[in-house]
């Protein structure tokens, strides 16, 4: 739960922050530039139009297979399988966060996050030992941009997302300037 609250909380932020810069709705009312956003009512003139989804360049057949066992050690509720498609990065902060949270396990941490009918990736690029590919699960359909990681000759899951990344460096630089 508080996984999915904490994605849903940061996608939300980005939603705001992309607003707020200008990157939202066009003086020519073409479609925004966040594909999380609903769709709009067509009688109201200020309402957000609906994005135009982004295209699917690949299918992801590198790091399908490690997103799919992500799903399915959710779901099984697996520790250990878990513990083997997350990067050591991932487990570290996430467990700094169970810590915190008094979470005791990772299933429990991730008890929240639903794959039970949709499980998907696409549009992955890799560059060099990193790579970046749309996630979708039932507890974000729309998708959202992950970073995997090669380590040890295997392809990992982060809990880094590009959006994200760059909305604290945004919202870090905006705090330079305002002192």
């Amino acid at each position: 739960m508080r996984n999915a609250i904490f994605l849903s909380l940061l996608t939300a932020v980005a939603i705001l922050a992309i607003a707020c810069s200008g990157g939202g709705v066009s003086n020519n009312s073409s479609t925004t530039t966040n594909a999380n956003t609903a769709n709009a009512n067509t009688d109201n003139p200020l309402a957000v139009p609906t994005p135009t989804p982004e295209q699917t360049t690949n299918n992801a057949p590198t790091l399908t297979p490690v997103f799919k066992a992500f799903c399915e050690a959710v779901n099984k509720k697996d520790d250990a399988g878990l513990r083997k498609v997350l990067s050591s990065d991932a487990l570290t902060s996430i467990q700094q966060q169970m810590k915190q949270q008094n979470v005791k396990t990772l299933s429990a941490y991730f008890e929240d996050d639903k794959y039970k009918t949709t499980c998907e990736v696409r549009n992955e690029q890799i560059t060099g030992d990193q790579a970046v590919a749309e996630i979708r699960g039932d507890s974000y359909p729309n998708g959202i941009k992950m970073v995997f990681v090669k380590e040890g000759g295997d392809w990992k899951l982060t809990n880094r997302s590009p959006a994200i990344e760059s909305m604290k460096q945004s919202n870090s630089s905006n705090s330079k300037t305002a002192k």
